[in-house]
């Protein structure tokens, strides 16, 4: 068995607050004699990896690996050199998203007024660069996904490269996600005076936009020119654009590419604020155009009759800037003021910078309030989209930070912690007025959770004039359910309420119709199984004890034939007499599973090896903690990622210095979202010593996977007898 919480670095790293750390740290790169670290493939699986501890400059890549703890870190490309010399063999591996883009309904493509985000904030690149996470106290975070189309991350570099935790949480959600090429100032007129002299120097941009995209798995870009250009430069503009969009639909299933209201067509750095003939020709040669922010209701009655705007409005995504800086119509808690303009004239929307909810408020600790304040005033002008996924459906809410990691219910380790790939489908969240003095909330609550960083928290008032139940609707979904579902409920509720579980569904021919968003709805009250039930025996069995720790786990089926899963809903009735009844209930966990899949899956973790190993000698990230012997090393494996919800990554002691100590426990080391992890400050012992590494995948489904599955290598190590 694993002991976990050995030390503070369990999913999180350290938060690095700028400049330089004052502990004196030596990098060292171990090297092998007479060779270097074998690659992966030269790794034999049977043998320990040997290693000998030398003090030399780290090797890895400044741009992908932090220079103290060699963390992995997202980046972009900042000089047109870099850009065009970018090699997909030079990319970092940690930045590739492993979550594909997400069914949801409806698609993109049958959206007529879609809702674009662009996420500047703060320059970029801040907690969300930590690919594996950070202990930010207070981060940042997006989780009102069900309402967004498209998520554009950022940044005033010239090619931003979304961070793969932002990429990871929008495609589980089934958002598209483009990164920005942006040039601006007199070194961005320079920039494009070279690039769009000719085609063939505009193709080698665009060919590398493309490789980007593809290598890191995000959905296309926003292209910004926020210079002028000369008369040749502006000409070839729509030809780059036409080039880059159209390489991009043949190489990104799904991709777009949008252009930001800037440059006229004689080549002025002219900002519109809508859609006009001035503009048009970089419009036509793309998939959508971002206005800027300072348009009235004439720009967008004007747009509504252009020709140019024609059977495309839906690609006209009408600027919002939420700081509300110059002339524009509302902006911050008034948001919803441009937004209920835009949607009257039918037209999509792009919400610049919706961080000032985070950014201008100095108490961290009301981010959820506020955050939840803002989409909320939005909610009556976004439209709610459904995930369209196949069986399992599974969330515990998690939205990629708290306060603890829990599992079952019990904190795995405690001490703040961000890393938004952690994210888990998202429920709506929302305050709804009841009769009388009723209501009803929605919220994540870290104070709580059964698994990651939060749970669902549904609290209000009954009012005493209700007689039926409280319904909270917590998904809207467009799930085909299986001729026997298994749903499984955990949820801690306060006295004097009994919790119940709804699932309205619809008939699976009702679904089959394009643009068909009405649909009549069937109750189903999944029957609750008892303890003795085979499917609950089965479960525990492939669960192994869950410990419930005060969580009720329920465990329920439905026997439907050709249906599909539209919403789930929280019951909540009062037990007692007919008072005002406060409540709350925190929801752990939903699961809703195929029954005829309840397995587990026979995949064994392969191939796992250890590489680009680098020593550290120093107190780390603590400075109350003593120079110790600091392994940094890069797992990789494989194992279909499809499975898992995320892997743990242990170490434990095998032997050394001293051969009477026996070998030691598993001691959790961190968890992996894809078949690759770098171990980063983990203290060991002195050479000479072995140690192991061990990864444990960990099933979405819970179930138990045994030990003979996981993957392990050993890593022995000596001292340098050369220095």
């Amino acid at each position: 068995m694993a002991s976990v919480g050995a030390e503070n670095n369990f999913l999180s790293r350290r938060r690095r607050e700028g400049g330089e750390d004052n502990d004196a740290v030596d990098v060292k790169k171990n090297r092998n004699e007479p060779s270097r670290l074998e690659s992966c493939l030269d790794q034999p699986v049977d043998l320990s990896v040997r290693e000998v501890v030398k003090f030399m400059p780290s090797p890895l890549s400044a741009k992908h690996y932090d220079a103290d703890t060699t963390e992995p870190i997202s980046c972009g490309l900042r000089t047109m050199e870099e850009l065009l010399s970018w090699k997909r063999s030079e990319a970092n591996p940690f930045n590739v998203a492993v979550v594909p883009l997400a069914p949801r309904d409806p698609p993109l493509a049958r959206c007529p007024r879609r809702t674009l985000v662009s996420h500047d904030m703060m320059g970029g690149y801040i907690d969300d660069r930590f690919i594996q996470g950070t202990n930010a106290e207070t981060p940042y975070s997006f989780y009102h996904w069900q309402y967004i189309d498209i998520f554009n991350y950022f940044s005033h570099v010239l090619v931003t490269i979304p961070p793969v935790v932002w990429t990871n949480a929008a495609h589980k959600h089934g958002v598209v996600v483009l990164g920005t090429f942006i040039t601006e100032w007199t070194d961005g007129a320079a920039m494009c005076e070279a690039f769009l002299k000719d085609e063939e120097s505009y193709r080698a941009v665009a060919d590398k936009l493309v490789q980007i995209s593809r290598c890191y798995g995000f959905d296309g870009w926003l292209v910004n020119i926020e210079n002028t250009l000369s008369e040749v430069a502006v000409k070839n503009t729509p030809l780059f654009l036409r080039y880059l969009t159209d390489q991009m639909h043949e190489r990104v299933s799904g991709s777009l590419v949008v252009w930001y209201d800037s440059v006229i067509e004689n080549g002025q750095l002219k900002w519109q604020n809508e859609l006009n003939p001035s503009n048009r020709m970089f419009f036509d040669a793309c998939d959508g155009f971002f206005t800027n922010y300072n348009w009235t209701e004439q720009s967008l009655e004007f747009m509504k009759d252009y020709s140019g705007a024609q059977r495309r409005q839906a690609d006209i995504y009408v600027g919002v800037d939420v700081f509300a800086r110059g002339q524009v119509v509302g902006g911050m808690f008034e948001t919803n003021k441009a937004l209920e303009l835009i949607r009257k004239h039918n037209f999509s929307t792009a919400i610049f910078a919706p961080g000032w909810v985070y950014e201008t408020h100095d108490d961290k600790s009301e981010f959820r309030k506020n955050q939840n304040k803002f989409w909320g005033l939005l909610s009556n002008y976004l439209y709610v989209h459904r995930p369209a996924s196949p069986l399992p459906f599974i969330s515990s809410f998690c939205q990629g930070f708290g306060k603890a990691v829990y599992w079952r219910g019990q904190p795995e380790m405690k001490g703040s912690w961000f890393n938004l790939t952690a994210q888990e489908i998202q429920p709506l969240y929302y305050h709804q007025n009841l009769e009388a003095e009723g209501w009803l909330r929605t919220s994540g609550c870290p104070e709580d959770a059964w698994n990651g960083g939060c749970s669902l928290l549904l609290d209000g008032v009954i009012p005493a004039t209700r007689i039926t139940p409280v319904c909270a609707k917590i998904f809207s979904l467009q799930v085909p359910l299986a001729l026997k579902t298994l749903v499984t409920f955990i949820f801690k509720a306060s006295p004097g309420i009994t919790v119940s579980l709804e699932l309205k569904t619809t008939d699976a021919s009702q679904c089959t119709h394009v643009d068909v968003q009405e649909v009549s709805l069937t109750s189903v009250s999944p029957e609750v199984l008892a303890d003795g039930h085979q499917l609950v025996t089965q479960m525990s069995q492939l669960c192994g004890s869950r410990n419930p720790g005060g969580w009720t786990v329920r465990c329920s089926q439905v026997e439907l034939h050709g249906c599909v899963l539209r919403e789930v809903c929280v019951r909540i009735q009062r037990d007692g007499e007919a008072q005002d009844t406060p409540f709350s209930c925190r929801v752990g966990e939903i699961m809703i599973l195929d029954a005829a899949g309840l397995q587990v899956p026979p995949e064994l973790i392969q191939g796992l090896c250890i590489d680009d190993v680098v020593w550290l000698r120093g107190a780390g990230s603590s400075p109350q903690s003593s120079p110790s012997l600091r392994l940094n090393a890069t797992l990789r494996w494989d194992y279909p990622v499809g499975l898992v919800r995320h892997f743990r990554v242990y170490w434990r002691r095998l032997r050394g210095p001293d051969p009477r100590i026996p070998p030691g426990q598993l001691v959790a080391v961190g968890q992996a979202y894809s078949n690759l992890f770098r171990v980063t400050e983990l203290v060991v012992p002195e050479p000479p010593a072995l140690l192991e590494l061990v990864v444990e995948p960990v099933i979405k489904k819970g179930f138990l996977v045994p030990e003979s599955h996981w993957g392990r290598r050993s890593l022995s190590y000596t001292a340098d007898l050369t220095q």
